[in-house]
């Protein structure tokens, strides 16, 4: 849906009184017409189901709610293990219980498992990859 917005003004009358330093702008007489091909409110009314986002990289495209969806499906961040249907490999989980970064892998054939990246030292301030 394409909008096309038009903005029609008669010249701005300003007064500048010097002496008060009083600014005037005489707009009763200026009127300002703004007029669009479409109702702007409803135009810009959407769920996120009803706008839709091309393919990119992974994404295969459709609507802004799935691309949401998409994205919290493939990064956790909590004390338990992910579980469920969405999990795909290469998910990443932040596991807060063991300060420790995962990633869900096949650890051997058809078997998934998230096994520690990285993991957090006493001062937090330094990761250690291990033997990943």
């Amino acid at each position: 849906m394409a909008i096309t917005v038009t903005v029609s003004e008669t010249p701005t009358y300003v007064t500048v009184n010097e002496t008060t330093n009083n600014v005037t702008l005489n707009q009763s007489d200026n009127p300002i017409t703004i007029s669009t091909t479409t109702d702007l409110l409803t135009a810009f009314t959407a769920s996120a189901s009803d706008i839709t986002i091309a393919s990119h990289g992974t994404w295969g495209g459709g609507s802004l709610q799935n691309a949401f969806n998409f994205l919290t499906d493939q990064f956790y961040r909590q004390a338990s293990e992910p579980t469920g249907d969405n999990l795909a490999e290469g998910d990443l989980w932040y596991d807060t219980d063991d300060d420790q970064l995962k990633v869900y892998r096949e650890t051997s054939a058809n078997i998934f498992e998230f096994v520690p990246l990285a993991q957090a030292t006493d001062t937090m301030n330094n990761l250690d990859g291990g033997l990943f």
